[in-house]
């Protein structure tokens, strides 16, 4: 039996969606220890996945199309909610896939499956998540190979963006998931919003660029939280960022209550509904979150500095 465990990840902002330079999207993302999915396949003579309804029919439908014709029983034995920012999707299609491919000796890379499955055509970060883990950062499209604004669920044929840089991510913060009771933008509703909301104003991009190139990477290396986290607090104010954050009722506020517990840098991971925070008291956060929204959930993790892994039980 094959065990797969993948990483969840934050996806911090798309960078470029004005693509006056030929190219769009590119993105940036931390990896996660918490949530993951977890699930057991074997071979069998159908395709049959359970364990999770939001995940069940999206597992399936990548086993038939890496290999159409041959059956994998799939067991879910741990997962998370979906269209909530953390990028189940991509991890539970790419985990079926690759299971299709370890157990009938395909031979594929997560990068092959993904180009098989459609996924990756907007965000790279999901992807480079389970392939290595880390902090990730992606260069997007060539503008000419998606002709339009599209969120990765319409992108198909458009291969998966390539990585420009993956590099470990401090093990020693903590990272706060606030989980509101919602769910973000997805389908028809995402791909309406990116067809409304783009291009977005190149001034905002090049700011974006600036911010992160010159004050995010550099504290990265150096490990400086509190300049990292004040770059992550500038990024909510730019781009397609900023219009995320305005299309999620309560978020912003959300936002502005966990920077006033001290936590260097608020952000929202893609459409939402997440909240994250970079922080050295997460248990203010929490605290914090909990008092604000009801029935939120609150998850305390770190960063993942590895891939998906998968393993003979």
């Amino acid at each position: 039996m094959l065990r797969i465990r993948t990483p969840s990840r934050i996806h911090m902002t798309l960078i470029d969606m004005n693509g006056s330079l030929g190219r769009v999207d590119g993105g940036i993302g931390i990896t996660l220890e918490e949530p993951c999915i977890v699930l057991e396949a074997k071979p069998a003579d159908t395709v049959e996945v359970s364990g999770d309804p939001e995940l069940n029919e999206r597992m399936r439908k990548a086993c038939e199309t890496i290999l159409p014709g041959r059956g994998i029983d799939l067991k879910i034995k741990k997962s998370y909610w979906n269209h909530i920012g953390l990028g189940s999707g991509t991890q539970a299609a790419l985990a079926a896939g690759m299971a299709m491919s370890t157990i009938y000796g395909l031979g594929l890379t997560p990068r092959d499956v993904a180009a098989k499955i459609g996924r990756g055509g907007t965000s790279g970060i999901g992807i480079g998540s389970f392939e290595h883990g880390g902090f990730i950062l992606d260069g997007g499209h060539r503008m000419d190979a998606k002709n339009a604004f599209l969120p990765s669920s319409f992108s198909k044929g458009v291969p998966p963006a390539p990585v420009i840089l993956q590099r470990d991510f401090p093990e020693d913060w903590d990272l706060v998931l606030v989980i509101p009771p919602a769910k973000g933008a997805y389908d028809v509703y995402e791909k309406d919003m990116f067809a409304k909301l783009c291009p977005v104003p190149l001034h905002e991009v090049e700011r974006l660029s600036h911010v992160i190139l010159m004050q995010m990477l550099p504290a990265l290396v150096e490990k400086d939280m509190d300049t990292f986290g004040k770059a992550v607090n500038t990024i909510q104010e730019l781009g397609f960022k900023k219009c995320e954050i305005d299309l999620q009722p309560g978020s912003r506020e959300l936002i502005e209550a966990i920077r006033s517990t001290g936590a260097p840098g608020v952000g929202m991971s893609s459409f939402g509904p997440t909240i994250y925070a970079i922080t050295d008291q997460p248990s203010k956060v929490e605290a914090e979150a909990k008092r604000l929204v009801k029935n939120c959930t609150v998850i305390k993790t770190r960063a993942r500095n590895l891939g998906a892994e998968l393993t003979e039980v």
